[in-house]
């Protein structure tokens, strides 16, 4: 059976997986690229970057992925279902390279994009749409992406196998929170920590109940 898992999703020291305020310009809101600087300075994102602990975390990203389940928000800013040219965040060929699907009460046709990518949009509970994505996957695993509101509900439904958390030591102060009504989750988790000189900590969460 496929695994379903969460890769690289960075957090602040205080938990939020998003900041305030976001919008077209502002992806992340007031946290702008803070949450993701670790992962500019690595070799797998640019020539010449780091070649340790971050780069061998990263690298996890796409690795034996066959679909990726995001939430509306991660898909684009507040109100990007009311412009009909909007195609996400990522440019003509986004990093996924499987099939997304995009949890949204707003639906509208598939849009097969370059690289591999086709995001489909799906108005579904966490359950329903890991069966359609599995289908989709061909045996391989399913990324759930983001935002933090979404990973929180497949993570309460008990559907997350593995899951790999980057906690970034900013504080945010405000935004969404990744933890909330999760007491306890530890409990049905093998968790580990690893250090990085740059100063993030790389949380791993392997189900064993």
């Amino acid at each position: 059976m496929s695994l379903v898992r969460v890769q690289n999703f960075a957090i602040s020291l205080d938990g939020y997986g998003t900041g305030e305020g976001r919008s077209r310009e502002a992806h992340f809101g007031h946290a702008g690229d803070r949450l993701h600087e670790w992962a500019f300075d690595t070799k797998w994102w640019k020539a010449g970057g780091s070649d340790g602990v971050d780069n061998s975390f990263i690298q996890q990203f796409d690795r034996g992925i066959g679909a990726e389940i995001m939430g509306a928000g991660k898909f684009g800013h507040p109100g990007w279902h009311e412009e009909p040219d909007w195609k996400g965040a990522w440019g003509p060929n986004p990093p996924f390279h499987t099939p997304v699907f995009v949890l949204t009460h707003h639906s509208r046709p598939s849009i097969e994009m370059e690289g591999g990518t086709t995001f489909h949009f799906l108005d579904a509970s966490p359950a329903e749409a890991v069966e359609v994505a599995r289908k989709a996957a061909d045996g391989k695993d399913i990324r759930i992406g983001g935002g933090p509101t979404v990973i929180r509900e497949f993570l309460a439904a008990g559907l997350v196998d593995h899951m790999h958390v980057v906690v970034v030591p900013i504080l945010l102060g405000r935004g969404v929170r990744l933890w909330e009504g999760l007491e306890g989750l530890e409990q049905d988790y093998r968790v580990e920590a690893t250090s990085s000189p740059s100063g993030v900590t790389h949380m791993t969460f392997t189900r064993v109940k």
